[in-house]
Parts: structure tokens; sequence; C-alpha cells
């Protein structure tokens, strides 16, 4: 098994891409071309991040730890971000995940009353590769159903836990309908359709909300974070049209980060 570091240096290579922001609502804001490298220094014991990006100034890091408020998989996928929500206080996430030659990451940004802020997409493909990208995610590529695996790390490097996963989505009355199956148990629930958001109003007092964004990515939130409320943040990114990969970062009801879990779902029947 990877240790963090060994499974973080999966990401050593030059990344070209693009940051592209977006509203709450989904409406582009901002785009800027991008250009990231990530060398391993020392015969890899050490790792320098330099990040070009239009119009702005450069960034440049070099390391040789991974920080508490990130975890890898083994495959170099990976989420850094806050590690306890309070009050008050600006929170937000990273989530990157990574194919062959493209890379993936998203992140969500929250303001200082629970609201979110704003998003980015970081569209990313080794330099000198082709760049292939999927279209933007839509409803109708998420209908049917999914069947995977899921593996779930955790902040106090216990042993990961794996599990299966069946979900079907299907559209009944105008309605988003999900049904999630693990073991004998089924959740079933609704959204209400509003254009590229789904509105999951389990909780009518704060919805969860699911942007279909750009490259067949997906960014999950809940429409405002509260305090003594267990929370999570996920994203997706729908490789090919029968593959997607999800990725889930769990807060408990102390607001504190206590574990990552990766999905990988094939799609076994339309819906």
């Amino acid at each position: 098994m990877l240790n963090q570091w060994e499974s973080f240096l999966k990401n050593l290579n030059v990344w070209v891409g693009s940051f592209t922001q977006f509203s709450p609502q989904g409406k582009q804001v901002d785009d800027r071309a991008s250009r990231l490298t990530l060398e391993g220094l020392n015969d890899n014991q050490s790792a320098r991040l330099t990040l070009q990006r239009e119009g702005l100034q450069d960034l440049v890091l070099e390391f040789s730890t991974i920080a508490r408020s990130t975890l890898f998989f083994e495959n170099g996928a990976f989420s850094q971000g806050t590690i306890q929500f309070a009050p008050f206080a600006e929170f937000g996430a990273e989530f990157g995940l990574i194919h062959e030659n493209r890379r993936m990451r998203l992140v969500q940004l929250f303001n200082n009353d629970g609201n979110l802020k704003s998003l980015t997409l970081i569209r990313e493909h080794s330099e000198g590769s082709e760049k292939a990208e999927r279209p933007q995610l839509s409803l109708e590529a998420l209908l049917g159903e999914w069947e995977g695996e899921t593996t779930t790390i955790f902040t106090d490097l216990r042993n990961p836990v794996t599990s299966t996963t069946k979900m079907k989505l299907h559209l009944e009355d105008g309605r988003l309908v999900q049904n999630l199956s693990f073991g004998n148990h089924i959740i079933t629930s609704t959204a209400k359709i509003k254009g590229s958001i789904l509105e999951f109003d389990g909780n009518p007092n704060n919805p969860i909300h699911i942007l279909m964004l750009p490259d067949g990515a997906s960014a999950t939130f809940p429409t405002k974070l509260q305090s003594r409320q267990p929370l999570f943040l996920e994203t997706g990114w729908l490789i090919e049209p029968n593959w997607r990969q999800r990725m889930i970062r769990s807060y408990d009801d102390k607001g504190e980060w206590t574990s990552l879990t990766l999905a990988s779902e094939r799609k076994i029947g339309n819906g």
C-alpha cells in the first residue's frame, strides 16, 4: 500500500489547461489559461510546484511533507481544504481527480455567512498530449443504473474501508428520483430540476445542490453551511459516457473533517 507521499507523486507532471470560475448559479465569470509544473527534487524526497496563470503572478512552492488538510488516494486523486468548520469563518475545499493524461480539479469556496461564494473548475492535460474534453454534464447523461465501489480513507489514517454502491436515477412527474442502495437499505431522494442545477430537498430548509459543469464535472454542496450539523462536499467527473468518479469530503456534527471517499461507478442500464 502506497503512503501519502508516494500517492502524491502520481501527480508529478507538467499540466496545462485553464482555471474557470463560476458563480453559485453556474454562470462563468472568469477563465484563465494555466500551466502547472509539479517536479520531484532530491530523488523525489521533496517537490516543487510552479503555477502560472494568465494575467497573474507565478506561484512557486517547495515542500517535502503532506499537510494535515490533504489526503491522497493511491491513484493520485486527492482533496485538500479546511479541516475544521467554524461559523463566521471562510471554508472551502479542492478536489482533484486524475485519469491517464488528464486531471480535473474543482475548488468550492464559502464566505463567512456559510454561503457558496465561488466554484473554480480546473481542466488539465499533460503538456504535449491531446486535449480531450467531455461535454458539459447533462441530466440525460446521469439517468440510469450505476454500480461501483467506494474507498474511504480517514484523517486519523486508520485502515481504508471499501464497499459497493448501487444507484438508480430516473425521472418521475418532472422530478429526478434517486435510489441509493447499500446492503439491505435503500434511500430514496428527489430533486427539482432547475436548468444546470439539481436541488435535492430532503431537508427543505437547506437543500443540497448539484451543479452540472463543463467537461462532465459536477459540484455538490449544501445551500448553506450550518453549525452542529454533519456536512459533505462532493465533486463528480463523467470520464467516459458509462464511467463516473465521485469524491466526497465529510465532516461530523462538530465540524471536524473526518474522511474522504472515492467512488468509481459504471452505468449498467439506462433510466
